[in-house]
């Protein structure tokens, strides 16, 4: 079943278009398919859109029924960022609306990436700006061969925002990073393989798709552990070996005395498929 998600609506005396930002909502088996939607501004984001976004990661993780969740862009296109018109208003008249609409950005981006659960982002057209940053905040990336991706702020004369610098800077060599930042030039999908930062790229249309045989593929794996190795990988990123040790020992031992633990080891022992929950 699809639900549309919203977040609460801005002052209804805003001039701007107040029409929902929608973020659909659908199940496929145990994956939940979140798709940003706005076709008309090829899914340009706004505060309505992270509201619902945040709810939604919220629900996928209370549910133990939802083993991995996808983001994708409706009709062919990923998310292009932020909406000009509404930049502009919000530069002439009030930056506070703005300064609203990216700390819930920030709220959603740390979402992704502290949601147990695993989170695919499945690209095609573009990704640019605050897009591109939703994509390096998820934990995979399955990208189409003509997806283009572009960290285009500077060609706004803005800096970059969503966590972009943060990610790039993480993932990357320095050059490369400020390299994507202050030229703005778009990038592939098979150069950002190559990199490192997209994991499978899929013939055009065909994302959505490698993208659900990925879930289904991490759905035979305990849901617990997996949502340790991703504590663990985010911790790791500013932990000194010796406070990274001691972390992995709590983790290791706290899933080898859950039921999953127990499952996994006699289905070795009896030579079968485990059955994990």
């Amino acid at each position: 079943m699809t639900q549309l998600l919203r977040g609460p609506f801005r002052d209804p005396h805003c001039p701007l278009p107040t029409m929902p930002c929608e973020l659909r909502s659908e199940r496929h088996d145990a994956t939940l398919i979140l798709t940003i939607s706005d076709p008309g501004t090829h899914n340009t984001v706004s505060e309505q859109l992270f509201a619902a976004g945040i709810e939604a990661l919220d629900v996928a993780e209370s549910d133990p029924a939802v083993r991995c969740v996808i983001l994708q862009g409706d009709a062919g296109q990923f998310c292009a960022g932020g909406n000009i018109a509404q930049l502009m208003h919000h530069h002439a008249t009030d930056t506070a609306l703005q300064a609203q609409l990216l700390e819930r950005a920030s709220q959603f981006i740390e979402g992704l990436r502290a949601c147990p659960k695993p989170v695919i982002a499945a690209v095609e057209g573009q990704a640019a700006g605050v897009g591109f940053a939703l994509v390096l905040a998820c934990d995979l990336v399955v990208a189409a061969d003509d997806a283009v991706f572009v960290m285009s702020n500077a060609a706004l004369g803005l800096s970059p925002d969503g966590g972009a610098s943060w990610h790039l800077a993480q993932m990357l060599p320095r050059p490369l990073a400020l390299q994507y930042i202050w030229l703005a030039e778009p990038v592939t999908a098979r150069q950002l393989h190559a990199c490192g930062l997209v994991n499978w790229v899929a013939n055009s249309g065909q994302a959505l798709a490698e993208a659900r045989c990925v879930a289904e593929r991490l759905r035979q794996f305990a849901p617990n552990t997996l949502a340790s190795a991703k504590e663990l990988v985010n911790q790791g990123l500013g932990q000194p070996l010796t406070r990274q040790l001691a972390n992995e020992r709590d983790h290791f031992l706290a899933n080898l005395s859950h039921p999953n633990g127990s499952e996994g080891l006699r289905a070795i022992v009896d030579k079968r498929v485990p059955q994990y929950r």
